[in-house]
């Protein structure tokens, strides 16, 4: 994990006591930051599993811990996200293949995820089709944020279908789908009209960025 304070992502939770003290104690006791990026691959091919696992079980009761558990899985993976970037500048554990480690595992624990809510609405109409637009939407979104990056621009980490956006859409999507497993099928619906307006928005400044630059 190689993170300067310029590309990474604002986050709230940053400042609260728990996580610094997490923080502090994963440093202590010698957990690398690119070991904890690895635990969110590691979270987000849980969080898979159990949305295979609520495709073939069957009562509401299965169901439903089925959905509180893919919930878990996300919101472990960025907890994941928020300490590896944290032991890593806080603590001054950077390395010098971090900057791998800071956005690979990202791309494979979103394809993982995404994978995993095509699978519940694989039987309605391209169902996987708007699974799979959507990881690769996901992984464009972050390579036009890095691109603008190597150009000498800021990361941009806006919306409206950001990394913690589209978790979180995912898992209101979890709670609704307890009642009615189909939000899935509009939430990738909605989510990739999220993500093709976060691609434009992102080149919009990337653009801005390189055009105000060349006028220096």
């Amino acid at each position: 994990m190689d993170q300067s304070s310029e590309s990474r992502r604002p986050i709230a939770s940053r400042d609260t006591g728990w996580a610094k003290r997490t923080a502090a104690y994963l440093a202590a006791h010698g957990v690398s930051p690119n070991t904890i990026s690895v635990f969110s691959i590691v979270f987000s091919f849980f969080g898979l599993l159990a949305f295979y696992a609520d495709l073939h079980s069957s009562g509401f009761g299965l169901h439903l811990l089925w959905m509180i558990l893919a919930i878990a899985f996300i919101q472990f993976r960025l907890i994941m996200n928020l300490f590896d970037g944290m032991v890593a500048v806080e603590h001054h554990q950077k390395s010098i293949i971090g900057g791998l480690f800071n956005e690979v595992p990202d791309r494979i624990s979103d394809t993982f995820t995404l994978f995993g809510v095509g699978l519940l609405v694989k039987d309605m109409p391209y169902g996987m089709d708007l699974a799979y637009l959507a990881i690769i939407l996901a992984v464009t979104t972050a390579y036009i944020r890095t691109l603008g990056a190597s150009l000498g621009c800021p990361h941009y980490f806006i919306g409206p279908m950001a990394k913690q956006h589209r978790m979180a859409f995912v898992c209101a999507a979890c709670i609704v789908a307890v009642f009615y497993v189909p939000v899935f099928y509009y939430v990738l619906i909605v989510m990739n009209i999220g993500l093709l307006i976060t691609c434009w928005r992102r080149l919009e400044k990337i653009i801005t960025c390189l055009k105000q630059s060349a006028t220096k």
